[in-house]
């Protein structure tokens, strides 16, 4: 049984998504404030957060950029619906998805669902031959959830891994942000919709430049992205 901790200042919200998410087969429990869920979610008996951005004490940004310097574990963002600027700041921070309020629970779980399958999936044989891919100096191991550039971890979260997974498995060739969308966010691609985006623009930075000054990562105008190989 996932183990989904929720820390947001609604009670009522809270009651009713952890009634929901327990008919569903999740153990819920909740959190009203920052700093208190911030606190039980370092002590590592969760699988997955659920976080609002508004909180007392201490908000979900600050929330989730303390966590990330100590946890990889899923979460996603709770955002006002039409907020752009809360979406970005939460996917730049760290945030493997976010759903905007309100929402309806049936999007949730399903949102839910693709996180932890993603996290909980080592090592996926229909999509990888082989559980160790490199290309020049990065280096990732699929069943460990291990990525590496010249031998030092890049600390992504479970988004970036297998979007970097996917791109390296393709390397030097196109792949469509349709298929990248379906296959790593597990949903169809939206016109309005900057997630995958976002998370290409976190793993670019993490990745760097290759030492010609070449970005690993370009971008193929309206079509998608080229994991580059060096020549």
């Amino acid at each position: 049984m996932n183990r989904i901790l929720i820390i947001d200042d609604d009670e009522e919200l809270c009651e009713l998504v952890s009634e929901y998410l327990t008919i569903e087969g999740f153990q819920v429990e909740a959190f009203y404030d920052g700093a208190s869920g911030l606190e039980k979610v370092l002590k590592n008996e969760n699988d997955l957060v659920i976080l609002d951005v508004m909180l007392p004490k201490k908000n979900g940004f600050d929330v989730l950029r303390e966590l990330r310097l100590e946890s990889k574990i899923p979460v996603l963002m709770l955002t006002a619906r039409g907020d752009d600027t809360e979406r970005i700041v939460g996917l730049e921070t760290g945030a493997d998805d976010y759903l905007a309020k309100p929402f309806n629970p049936r999007e949730l779980v399903a949102r839910l669902r693709a996180i932890l399958r993603r996290t909980e999936n080592l090592a996926d044989s229909k999509q990888f031959e082989t559980d160790k891919i490199q290309v020049d100096d990065v280096k990732i191991q699929v069943s460990a959830r291990s990525a590496k550039k010249s031998g030092a971890d890049l600390n992504l979260t479970s988004v970036e891994f297998d979007l970097l997974a996917m791109l390296l498995k393709e390397a030097g060739k196109v792949i469509k942000k349709e298929d990248l969308s379906e296959k790593v966010l597990e949903r169809k691609l939206s016109p309005y919709d900057r997630s995958l985006d976002m998370h290409v623009s976190n793993l670019r930075k993490k990745l760097g430049e290759r030492k010609d000054g070449a970005d690993y990562i370009k971008t193929i105008r309206s079509v998608g992205y080229i994991y580059t190989v060096s020549s």
